[in-house]
């Protein structure tokens, strides 16, 4: 099993698809082990993207990770990095395939949606970043019904 960070930015939060974004990470066979709702701070969004510190668009992200609330989600799965990015879609919304989260609901690159861990080290760092107290250890009984 595998664990991947995701959040859904503010304009997600906004927009009121909170509970969608989560039913096609449920639906899936993904399973929810972290979640908090919280503006971020700038201390933590600039920790979150400091690897994009020296681009243009910085503080502009910035300014808008932190202009309202998210929802920090930790998702378990087999392969749970590339089963997320692929219900994500692609950054950019309007080339995003139809059936993905950007595809369907995201229009722009920059706001668009969500976020989620790219690798196995991204996700280490973004899961203790954003759950600095830990994650909730539980099984499902379903699994039995989605892996082999």
């Amino acid at each position: 099993m595998q664990t991947t960070y995701i959040m859904i930015k503010p304009d997600g939060v906004q927009r009121g698809l909170v509970g969608e974004i989560i039913t096609r990470f449920e639906n899936k066979g993904l399973r929810l082990v972290g979640l908090r709702q919280l503006i971020p701070s700038s201390k933590v969004a600039e920790e979150h993207y400091a690897i994009h510190k020296d681009r243009p668009f910085y503080s502009g992200l910035i300014k808008f990770i932190t202009s309202g609330p998210v929802v920090a989600m930790a998702w378990t799965g087999v392969e749970a990095i590339k089963v997320a990015r692929n219900i994500i879609g692609p950054t950019n919304g309007r080339e995003a395939s139809p059936g993905t989260i950007r595809g369907d609901l995201a229009m722009d690159i920059g706001h668009n949606i969500i976020h989620g861990s790219d690798g196995e080290e991204t996700a280490k760092f973004e899961l203790e970043l954003w759950f600095p107290n830990g994650l909730s250890e539980w099984r499902r009984d379903a699994e039995s019904q989605i892996y082999e």
